[in-house]
């Protein structure tokens, strides 16, 4: 990947507070090999499904497939925070025209992937509500409330910031005077 010029007259300062987007990088890089781990761990209980279709019962089957999709929920979340992030902190990518580019990643900026990670969060608790509803008869009743009341308050929260997203992309296009 061919890096832009340098701007020579750009100040010292501005080009240590314009480079240092690279310390992010570790961390990305660090995501990527936690998303190995999620693969690992997906074929692991993918493993203990097949191994276990013929004696397992439809609860505990569900509940291992409902763990498999909550995994390939999380490594998607893991994708757009690796690649929207890098793409939005730290460097371009130069994906156009590239046939696997994802639609998002045109147009992804920081309020954008916001509000997908919110959304990508709620799927997740989503899933994890629904493994509970299907084990409840072995939970206790204040485990089931209070992880209702903590998908509610990521509902809320993803709302929330949809709302503030749509707001502020409203000022800054306003409606056109006729």
């Amino acid at each position: 990947m061919e890096q832009p010029p340098v701007n020579p007259r750009m100040k010292p300062m501005s080009a240590i507070l314009f480079g240092s987007r690279w310390l992010q990088l570790p961390l990305y890089l660090g995501l990527i090999v936690a998303q190995v781990v999620y693969v690992f761990h997906f074929m692991v209980e993918l493993t203990h499904l097949v191994q276990g279709m013929v004696t397992l019962s439809e609860e505990h089957i569900m509940l291992i497939v409902l763990g498999l999709i909550d995994v390939v929920m999380i490594s998607n979340l893991l994708i757009m925070v690796i690649v929207g992030g890098y793409e939005t902190f730290v460097s371009r990518l130069n994906l156009r025209g590239h046939p696997d580019e994802p639609d998002w990643l045109s147009h992804v900026n920081a309020n954008l992937l916001k509000v997908k990670l919110a959304t990508a969060i709620i799927g997740i608790s989503s899933i994890h509500l629904l493994k509970t509803f299907i084990n409840a008869a072995n939970l206790d009743n204040k485990v089931l409330i209070w992880q209702t009341v903590i998908h509610m308050a990521f509902v809320l929260s993803a709302v929330a910031i949809a709302y503030i997203d749509k707001l502020m992309s409203g000022a800054a296009h306003p409606p056109e005077k006729h």
